[in-house]
């Protein structure tokens, strides 16, 4: 007997093994089951819906994700403009670079004699292995990048990386930065001394004997993503992980909403809302805050589409993107974000 609540709204589907079955078709399913396998399936709805909005979609990608193996579908959510904005940790945007130019990343194991790993120049990405002398290979070309710029220009992260994916176009390392390039996707990266280019500057700096220097201006930096986000209709985010990429660009609703004369004004919250993460909100860190959380501040909208889906993304990321591929051929709504670029070219 079914009893009529409140409460019994949308009936559970128990998914059955079919084969053939698209990837699709079982997250669709997934969807309409529980717990983070139907929230894996919620998250490739609203990214579809997304897709066929009218609006600017911005991409926060933390951690070292590029080092397993990700990278190339970030390339190709490039390529089919499946997000329009980047932020990102510098290690996502320098550890690809080394697979592109032709180095490997080696699957290895957690368990293994560290201090014999250090005496083979290894460096291990929890069960990855690189060679450090590739590492040091991909430092040098960027540190060869940056010796090719004006000394006293105030660059922002995007126009650093605007010009580094140029750069990389030209001697054909098709990395995530050179793909951004390709498709005038801006790629933001406010902490990016955290990671290989913060090496490299070193590098030049005791190339030149201290007389390099160049200048990466982070205020510049919000200043222009505050300006997406005042000038986009409507805004959706997506975060790989958490961190200072995702509160970068939580933070443009509140920037957005500034007056001209430096009032505030009432918040412009994002329209559509999407975390892969493992981390959990009771210990107060960012990477885990619930989007009910970001309401409060006025960064979600309640009424907006939001899901939250705690998984590891390197498995979450193949199936979105595969799911994605099956269900989406071309997005027809593309902002034109090409001004940021207009006084650097």
């Amino acid at each position: 007997m079914k009893r009529e609540t409140p409460y019994f709204i949308k009936k559970l589907n128990s998914i059955e093994v079919r084969v053939p079955k698209k990837i699709s078709e079982l997250l669709s399913e997934m969807a309409g089951t529980g717990f983070q396998g139907r929230k894996l399936g919620e998250v490739v709805e609203v990214w579809e819906e997304m897709l066929r909005d009218e609006i600017t979609i911005f991409f926060g990608y933390a951690g070292s994700m590029s080092t397993t193996g990700q990278w190339k579908i970030i390339n190709w959510f490039i390529e089919k403009h499946f997000i329009d904005v980047i932020v990102s940790t510098g290690a996502n945007i320098s550890e690809d670079i080394l697979e592109a130019m032709g180095g490997t990343y080696w699957q290895g194991h957690h368990l293994v004699d560290d201090e014999d790993l250090a005496k083979y120049r290894i460096d291990r990405f929890y069960d990855v292995f690189v060679d450090e002398y590739e590492y040091e290979e991909m430092e040098s070309l960027i540190a060869d990048f940056m010796a090719t710029l004006k000394p006293d220009y105030r660059y922002s992260s995007a126009e650093f990386l605007y010009l580094f994916g140029k750069y990389l176009s030209e001697i054909g390392v098709k990395s995530i930065v050179e793909k951004a390039y390709e498709n005038n996707v801006p790629v933001f990266c406010p902490s990016i001394v955290d990671s290989a280019y913060g090496i490299a500057y070193i590098v030049n700096r005791r190339r030149s004997k201290g007389k390099f220097n160049i200048i990466i201006d982070q205020m510049k930096d919000f200043e222009q993503l505050v300006e997406i986000k005042r000038r986009s209709k409507e805004t959706g985010v997506i975060y790989i992980g958490g961190g200072v990429p995702k509160d970068f660009i939580q933070l443009t609703a509140i920037g957005a909403s500034i007056t001209e004369d430096g009032r505030y004004g009432m918040p412009v919250p994002h329209k559509y809302a999407i975390q892969i993460t493992t981390d959990s909100p009771q210990w107060g860190g960012l990477s885990g805050c619930t989007f009910e959380e970001a309401i409060s501040w006025g960064k979600e909208s309640k009424q907006g589409r939001n899901v939250q889906c705690y998984c590891d993304a390197t498995i979450a990321l193949p199936l979105i993107s595969h799911a994605l591929a099956e269900r989406i051929t071309e997005r027809k709504k593309l902002p034109d974000l090409s001004w940021i670029f207009r006084d650097i070219k």
